[in-house]
């Protein structure tokens, strides 16, 4: 058999779709033979097959393993059960495979990962020899035995042990990393995988810490007693001197490149879980990393700013080996223990001591190596020359591409949020060399004004002003960089700051015309867009009206000149000229509807070219309705003539493109054109005037009917019915007075409409709206007009509601009730319990349901409807609503047994059964508190507690450890930050907030409920829990 799934396995690497795609099958097929798993393990140690052969059979074994080695691991489909001698011998022969002497990396990687498949479901238990093996080796053991035995600790650390089992053999592993680590015999590259597998067990720590604070920091101080000096001397130990005139990284750099590296990640992992531990150790560390760092600036230099060597390159491990990884992670160690009191302290007293911070040593010298690193490195330079959208990614700070550049803003705004306006003063100290100094590469200052640029913008984010004379002696040097006609760069520099200091400097804003000017004159497209991208600095920190057609006849030029084909993959250029758009908009939002303004015809040429991308349509969505939200919220005593006017002035600009995008469109088809066009009609018609201007229906409606009854898109849907519904809310008679071209009125229109979205056709969220569209439709149309389609209306917005899934149509259609139940409860009732709906009466369907969603609601007003139509419908003192049973609470069981996914689907949640004004009384319960703000408050008691007990139990966010923020950044990795997003995002969903008008509604329901004793209410008190009857008093206070 080996030899035929040899053959299998190499042509599942064939370029021919055929015979891959029949190899996979015929694999799959093969998975069933008792011989199939065996086969590829001795496939996998075949030393004389090719090395892409050896790695797809164990790959293919380790997914065999994941999915039928342990009894609950099946996921999806039937396991194939493995006999106990095949895994006995699969056990040995893996293990025998990664500790062989065989030295192939790629094979024992491979290897590494069947082994910690399996240590997942047997270790320890069903194989307590696999880590004395492993350890067993590390001593005496070859190189390549030595790789495969960290291979197998990195994953047993990282995937298979749990928090309990680690603390079992932490001391061992820990120790015989340190062991390896330690041995300068050994290969750089193995001494960087024990420092990586070390730096793991912290992982763990960091989970088990929060249960047994004490008993994990004494472990882990013990172990960290040996391993902090040795981090430090690699730190300290300088790399082998880098060959003049060379442009890449010499390969005997790789080695101690990597090793350093794992020290410095290793340091970092340490201040994030034990921040305490290093205080002492900070000062010292900081120095080193700090002389490191300068001594490394040359090579930095010759590698990445005058030369373009290879860079972010790792090798199997994953261990990164060039030195821009090295010099990333040494600024963000340095970053973090600038912020240690003793750090701090030691600095503080050096300027103390020179009485200012401009003529302070250490200052003067961290400036001069963070531009050093800052500089922009010549890959950079390439590639914003072919794509300035990767320019404008790295400015707006949503580029994923984290360099040295953007430590380096980071530390020092972490520097100036300690020295405050003094770290300016020591930039502009160091930066005034630079720009005085003949000879001075235009790296180094555009490096500097790129930090003033951090810093400045943080100040802009927090309000902190700028000293007037700071700012002016910067703008002096603006002027000097942006008229520098062979340094591209350095201009693009010198307009985003000037567009920068405009928000917080009054003069700057004199050089606006040099900026709109360069938009369209200047020669280089990145000077081009930097200057759209420093027009918005300008617009928000205030200039005048005057000055927004200048910016949009900039706009226009700049689009003009350029093939708009080409801006549709360019996403950040897209969204730059869209923020820029969006303020100079804002200026004067009347201007923008005048006959001969371009404003809104620019904002849909780049809608236009841009709407697949979800960032540019919401800006569009924003800035539009920026535009119908100012005149719908126009003040004053002419608002109500002026309004209409504006209004019907925007449609006029408007309507042609927006409905001429549903005559192009392919409405069958996911659109993004059409989805913004929907939104845009929506936010139209939302700020619209009462009546709507003559003619709107006429102009909208026909096209509006046609997109929805043809699209199942969602994002048509959705906007299309709430578009129809704010018609009918702003002009209801134009609607209903309206027909087709067949004779069919507008009325009919929308009941075709509702009918189609409560289809079974349209999924639940695509109809979500169509609630709100009924609701208003029978509000508008009433009795008279709707005549016998109302009940019919009420059937399917009923029949619908019993299948429904999705919270907001759920809401969407029991607020059709709802409001019927504002001024009609008793007629709600009686019509609920006239229908049948699968065999069962309405009134049952529609209560339980409504009942079972109710807590779940979202929106002021919908809520506060809601309340009140359950409080009507409970005072009609109905026998049929007393004799109708629902859910009431969940029964809870505690069986001792964490309740795994295939145990909640073998047991259900049950809940008790009880009459339907119970459970409104129930649901009023609920309401009551959420408005009153009680819940909201005693979580974020319950929340400061825990903080508090934590600080009682914690030193390390004490006063004497570092910041009281433990990092800037979430470490994705760790399982402690999953848990906690995970419960954030939980816990995040149905916050409600205090409510006054509400809660004042419900007090006063409960207090005349209990002195009118309002259906029974003193019979149903008694049922209610005693913690319920605690909350109608404490909220009735």
């Amino acid at each position: 058999m080996d030899e035929q799934l040899a053959q299998l396995l190499a042509n599942t690497h064939d370029k021919n779709e055929g015979p891959r795609k029949q190899a996979e099958l015929d694999l799959m097929h093969a998975q069933r033979n008792p011989e199939f798993p065996l086969s590829l393990s001795r496939i996998g140690a075949h030393t004389g097959a090719p090395i892409h052969i050896r790695q797809s059979a164990l790959s293919y074994l380790r997914k065999f393993i994941e999915k039928n080695w342990a009894p609950d691991d099946a996921g999806s489909g039937p396991q194939i059960p493995i006999p106990d001698s095949t895994k006995d011998y699969l056990r040995n022969a893996i293990l025998e495979l990664v500790l062989s002497p065989e030295d192939e990396r790629k094979v024992k990687v491979a290897a590494s990962y069947v082994v910690s498949k399996i240590a997942i479901a047997d270790f320890p238990h069903r194989w307590p020899a696999l880590l004395p093996a492993v350890l067993g080796v590390m001593p005496a053991g070859t190189d390549a035995q030595l790789h495969g035995a960290l291979r197998i600790l990195q994953d047993l650390v990282e995937e298979s042990l749990s928090d309990e089992q680690f603390f079992g053999v932490a001391r061992d592993i820990i120790q015989a990393c340190h062991d390896v680590a330690l041995n300068e015999k050994r290969k750089e590259t193995h001494r960087s995988l024990a420092v990586l597998v070390f730096r793991s067990c912290f992982d763990l720590m960091d989970i088990v810490k929060d249960d047994h604070k004490r008993e994990v920091k004494a472990f882990a101080e013990q172990v960290l007693a040996g391993w902090l000096p040795f981090l430090e001397q690699v730190i300290k130990s300088p790399l082998p001197p880098l060959p003049a005139d060379t442009s890449a990284q010499p390969e005997t750099w790789y080695g101690p490149v990597a090793l350093k590296d794992q020290a410095i990640k290793t340091l970092i992992k340490i201040r994030s879980v034990f921040p305490s531990i290093l205080v002492q150790q900070s000062l010292a560390l900081f120095t080193a990393t700090w002389e490191e760092l300068s001594l490394l600036a040359p090579a930095y230099q010759a590698l990445f700013i005058d030369s373009n060597a290879q860079n972010r390159l790792e090798d199997i491990d994953g261990l990164p080996f060039t030195l821009d990884f090295l010099v990333l992670d040494e600024l963000d160690f340095l970053n973090q223990c600038l912020r240690a009191p003793p750090v701090q302290k030691q600095l503080a007293a050096e300027i103390k001591a020179r009485g200012a911070v401009h003529d302070t040593p250490w200052v003067l010298d961290l400036m001069s190596l963070l531009v050093s690193y800052s500089q922009i490195t010549q890959e950079e330079e390439g590639l914003w020359d072919i794509d300035v959208s990767l320019y404008l990614a790295e400015e707006t700070s949503v580029s994923s591409n984290y360099t040295a550049r953007t430590a380096c803003g980071d530390l020092i705004i972490k520097l100036a949020e300690w020295l405050d306006k003094a770290a300016l003063e020591g930039l502009f100290a160091f930066t005034k060399t630079l720009f005085s100094t003949e000879g001075t590469s235009w790296q180094r200052r555009e490096a500097a004004l790129f930090l003033f640029s951090a810093i400045l913008n943080d100040f802009v984010d927090v309000e902190k002003s700028v000293p007037p004379e700071i700012a002016n002696a910067y703008l002096e040097l603006v002027g000097y960089a942006i008229n520098r006609e062979d340094e591209p760069m350095l201009r693009a520099r010198g307009y985003l700051v000037a567009g920068s200091l405009a928000h917080v400097y009054q003069p700057a804003a004199a050089l606006l015309n040099n900026v709109i000017q360069a938009v369209t004159q200047d020669d280089s497209e990145l000077v081009q867009v930097a200057s759209v991208k420093a027009i918005e600095g300008f617009v928000r920190g205030g200039v005048s009206a005057d000055r927004q057609v200048p910016v949009l006849l900039a706009i226009q030029g700049f689009l003009e000149s350029r093939d708009l084909s080409d801006l549709e993959d360019a996403d950040d250029l897209l969204v730059t000229l869209l923020e820029t758009l969006r303020s100079t908009i804002s200026l004067d939002t009347r201007i923008a509807i005048q006959p001969d303004s371009k404003a809104l015809d620019l904002l849909f040429l780049i809608a236009k070219h841009g709407a697949a991308n979800f960032h540019v349509s919401l800006i569009v969505c924003e800035t539009f309705e920026d535009v119908a939200r100012t005149f719908k919220d126009n003040e004053g005593p002419l608002r109500d003539m002026e309004h209409p006017r504006l209004y019907a002035a925007l449609c006029g600009k408007v309507l042609p493109s927006i409905t001429g995008t549903f005559d192009v469109a392919n409405l069958t088809q996911d659109d993004p054109l059409v989805t913004l066009a929907a939104d845009l009609l929506s936010l139209l018609v939302q700020y619209g005037s009462e009546p709507l201007p003559d003619g709107f229906v006429a102009a909208t409606l026909p096209k509006l009917h046609h997109v929805l009854m043809t699209s199942t898109e969602g994002e048509i849907l959705r906007p299309g019915a709430e578009a129809l519904k704010f018609m009918l809310m702003h002009d209801h008679k134009q609607v209903f007075s309206w027909s087709d071209e067949t004779g069919r009125s507008g009325l009919e229109v929308c009941l075709r409409v509702i009918d189609r979205l409560l289809g079974p056709g349209i999924e639940d969220n695509a109809a979500s709206e169509v609630g709100g569209l009924a609701a208003e439709l029978v509000e508008k149309a009433g009795h008279e007009r709707l005549g016998p389609f109302l009940p019919q209306l009420l059937q399917a917005v009923a029949t619908r509601l019993e299948t429904a899934q999705a919270a907001q149509f759920i809401q969407s259609l029991i607020l059709v009730f709802a409001r019927l139940s504002l001024v009609g409860a008793q007629d709600v009732i009686n019509f609920l319990s006239e229908i049948q709906i699968s065999g069962q009466v309405g009134l049952q369907v529609v209560l339980s349901k409504w009942l079972e969603n109710s807590v779940n609601f979202a929106g002021y007003d919908e809520i506060r409807q809601n309340v009140i139509a359950l409080s009507k419908i409970y005072s009609l003192n109905d026998s049929r609503l007393a004799q109708t049973m629902v859910k009431g609470d969940l029964i809870i069981e505690n069986t001792g047994r964490i309740m795994t996914r295939s145990r909640a689907k073998l047991h259900p949640d049950r809940y008790t059964i009880i009459p339907a004004p119970l459970k409104i009384l129930k649901v009023l319960i609920e309401e009551l508190v959420s408005a009153s703000g009680i819940q909201a408050a005693s979580n974020l008691a319950a929340a400061a507690a825990t903080e508090l007990a934590d600080e009682d139990l914690d030193d390390d966010d004490g006063d004497d450890g570092w910041e009281d923020e433990p990092d800037d950044a979430l470490d994705l990795a760790l399982g402690s930050t999953k848990s906690d997003l995970m419960g954030w995002a939980e816990g995040a969903g149905n916050q409600r907030q205090r409510d006054d008008e509400t809660q004042a509604y419900l007090v006063d329901f409960f207090l005349r409920a209990d002195a009118e004793n309002i259906a029974g209410f003193h019979d149903w008190l008694g049922m209610l829990s005693e913690d319920e009857k605690r909350k109608i008093k404490e909220a009735a206070r």
